[in-house]
């Protein structure tokens, strides 16, 4: 479960943005907070295990800025990632906080379908980030950076973030049918099945036929060994 700390001065805010977490598989608000220097306090008293895993920042508070805060937790070596959630849009500040590491920033107001698809996002990252172990390729540490897939183009209907965790799942847990896929992800059969096929238009999966003791065959894809998300 990531672990998800809201910084809102607004009520309606904070609550809007708690009901949209709880829409998402996988992501629990364990905090919230109204003001930056109580933010920095949160942060850093909850180290190791119970530590924040994401931050949704907000960038305007009376007592502070989320570059105040953003500042202080980095300076203090505090590792939780950061999506920034304002109304400001000046570039300057936009590069202030990319050059602090923030993973998204996403300006108000928005819907919750780009909510959920930054959110997936995030997600994506952080299943690739502890399934990647060794060397990486550059796919994966392009993964690692919170960027796309790479090369692969995708067709209309698919996206970046879903492609991700379809991926993921194939390579740790293949060979998988699409209906074993769909379940494990809490996706639609049809839905992972245009990923599988996808991914094995690119190259990078292999699909074989799966014989049962009774009925038609079924499909399953498996990652093809020394292959990587992203290549040509």
């Amino acid at each position: 479960m990531i672990r998800v700390l809201l910084v809102d001065d607004d009520a309606l805010t904070l609550e809007l943005h708690r009901d949209y977490v709880a829409r998402l598989d996988g992501f629990e608000v364990t905090g919230e907070c109204t003001g930056a220097r109580a933010a920095v306090t949160a942060v850093l008293e909850k180290p190791g295990a119970d530590a924040f895993d994401l931050m949704l920042l907000d960038m305007t508070m009376p007592d502070g800025s989320g570059l105040d805060v953003l500042r202080a937790v980095r300076g203090h070596a505090a590792a939780v990632d950061v999506i920034a959630i304002t109304g400001v849009r000046d570039a300057e500040t936009v590069r202030q906080m990319a050059a602090l590491g923030v993973f998204q920033y996403l300006v108000k107001p928005f819907s919750y379908a780009v909510f959920q698809e930054r959110m997936e996002h995030y997600r994506a990252y952080r299943s690739q980030a502890s399934s990647t172990d060794g060397d990486a390729t550059q796919a994966e540490i392009d993964a690692l950076l919170g960027r796309s897939t790479g090369s692969i183009l995708l067709p209309k209907g698919l996206s970046a973030a879903s492609l991700e965790r379809v991926t993921a799942e194939i390579r740790a847990a293949g060979p998988l049918s699409a209906s074993e896929a769909a379940t494990r992800l809490g996706m639609s059969r049809v839905s992972v099945r245009r990923y599988l096929e996808h991914l094995t238009a690119e190259g990078l999966l292999i699909r074989t036929a799966r014989y049962g003791a009774r009925g038609r065959p079924e499909t399953e894809y498996d990652w093809k060994r020394g292959a990587a998300p992203g290549a040509d």
